[in-house]
């Protein structure tokens, strides 16, 4: 079946945080991290069959809904989880700061690999804790993780839990089974609690394989738990779901006992429904939407390379967000950003936003219609050239 990605759907005036935040008349957001792109048919259709029942009372989470998640990750994954493991809740961002104020105390630190999506620095400081940043290390266009430097932060007495995204935003690195086994010793070896942000999943390209950091060994599964959701994937953030894997039991208990306590243990009628028809019926539609955005990627990486060689664009393992360097410009990345914003109407977002080893990048949204995507590139153009 042949799925249209091409399509442009008119989302402004429809309460979209991306679409609906900026006032002025064509503003082009690439910033806010959600697709432009219909979900797929099996979902609309399952979601209005439910609306036509007319009655939208709590939602008890059925068996269906923990086989189809389990399917899923045993038939894309070669991961089997235990329906026990599995806690739901209404996002990643509330299960990771229910999880840290689970399994931290408040002045306890939490490594991040950085730069690192934003929303783990409001978790960590929202917890009383501290940060205690791993850098990234940029080199020949491409990240790495500096093991000597997460050695030196796992030995701290007071660093308790190392937030792993994977895959990494925004930098777009698929962490290797290799490196990853690396990150656990480490973390074993020095009594860190490994807490993957694994949201993007799905969201992999040719020649790089995800690899849950769970299903390396016994002893990774019982020192971590692991936060999913389909709503990268699928397109489906606004319905708030998302999973909380924990084969520790208690750990699992105590993770349980937060989530409740912060009133983030509901979850509605829509996100269960969307959940299983897009676990039992989204995988063609997915294997066309990572085609069609590996196209999307190739398109902006030969428009660089024509139009501004000066500004290396990094490779895309994972997501749809690309992670651009902009150190050549000679006014940094937030006076890039807002002048984007002024001069060409267009958003994307600031590589301060994410924190130490931010400065000097941009990242930008390319799950959209391509002939969005091409009129945002000649935006861009507009104001590298003039800085460079």
């Amino acid at each position: 079946m042949k799925y249209d990605f091409d399509t442009i759907i008119p989302r402004r005036g429809t309460n979209s945080y991306k679409w609906d935040t900026p006032e002025e008349e064509n503003v082009l957001p690439m910033w806010v991290a959600d697709m432009d792109f219909r979900t797929v048919p099996a979902i609309v259709e399952a979601l209005q069959k439910r609306i036509a029942h007319g009655i939208f009372g709590y939602t008890k989470v059925p068996k269906a809904y923990y086989d189809a998640v389990i399917r899923w990750f045993d038939d894309r994954h070669r991961w089997q989880i235990d329906p026990r493991w599995i806690i739901y809740t209404n996002g990643v961002v509330p299960a990771l700061s229910a999880i840290i104020k689970a399994l931290a105390a408040p002045s306890d630190k939490i490594i991040v690999q950085t730069p690192a999506y934003n929303c783990f620095y409001s978790s960590i400081r929202n917890s009383g804790c501290e940060l205690s940043a791993n850098y990234l290390v940029y080199r020949n266009g491409r990240y790495t993780i500096d093991f000597d430097d997460l050695e030196t932060k796992a030995a701290d007495p007071k660093a308790k839990i190392l937030l792993l995204c994977n895959p990494h935003n925004p930098v777009g690195r698929v962490w290797t089974p290799e490196e990853l086994w690396r990150i656990g010793d480490i973390c074993l070896h020095n009594g860190v609690f490994v807490v993957a942000d694994e949201i993007h999943c799905e969201l992999v390209y040719e020649g790089h394989d995800y690899t849950p950091f769970a299903s390396l060994s016994e002893r990774f599964r019982q020192n971590s738990v692991t936060c999913v959701s389909p709503s990268k994937a699928f397109n489906l953030a606004g319905l708030q779901i998302a999973n909380i894997i924990a084969a520790d039991e208690g750990v699992r208990r105590r993770i349980d006992r937060a989530i409740n306590i912060n009133e983030v243990c509901d979850v509605n009628p829509f996100g269960v429904i969307a959940t299983i028809a897009a676990y039992n019926e989204g995988g063609a539609w997915l294997d066309a939407l990572r085609k069609y955005l590996w196209e999307n990627y190739e398109y902006l990486y030969r428009f660089f390379e024509q139009r501004l060689p000066q500004y290396p664009v990094l490779p895309l393992e994972g997501t749809y967000l690309v992670w651009i360097d902009c150190r050549a410009s000679s006014i940094g990345s937030d006076a890039t950003t807002l002048r984007l914003q002024e001069e060409q109407k267009l958003m994307v977002n600031s590589g301060t936003l994410y924190g130490p080893g931010g400065e000097g990048f941009i990242r930008l949204n390319i799950a959209c219609p391509r002939t969005l995507l091409a009129d945002g590139l000649e935006r861009i153009a507009h104001v590298l050239v003039q800085n460079f």
